[in-house]
């Protein structure tokens, strides 16, 4: 059975940072793309990190490039999102998703693992 658990989030001031895990099971990262999502109060759902478990290959959604790092631990079958210089627009529940695909893809219907979020706040 594959599982995806998030954990990491928090409350943080603006400025501040955190590191979300993403512990996967049932599955191996090769040949999978690893992503973050996020959902905002009130707004769709947004891809903003992903990452290759074939070449470690990463793309990052243009409000979060230069703020967050995804990474990828093989032994440890864990994804982490560094989540630097946090603004309060950054606040939303973080979801870790995966799908057997050959390339990178933003298109969230792709992805066919989920894990159940962790909720982050960006707050003064």
């Amino acid at each position: 059975e594959v599982q995806l658990v998030e954990s990491g989030g928090g409350l943080v001031q603006p400025g501040g940072s955190l590191r979300l895990s993403c512990l996967a099971s049932g599955f191996t990262f090769d040949n999978h793309i690893i992503a973050w999502f996020r959902r905002a109060p009130g707004k769709e759902r947004e891809g903003v990190s992903f990452i290759s478990g074939s070449d470690g290959s990463t793309y990052y959604d243009f409000p979060v490039r230069g703020r967050f790092t995804i990474s990828s631990d093989h032994v440890k079958n864990t994804v982490y999102l560094q989540m630097n210089s946090l603004k309060p627009e950054d606040t939303a529940v973080y979801f870790c998703a995966a799908a057997r695909l050959p390339y990178i893809s933003t298109a969230g219907a792709l992805y066919n693992y989920w894990g159940q979020g962790t909720q982050v706040t960006v707050s003064s």
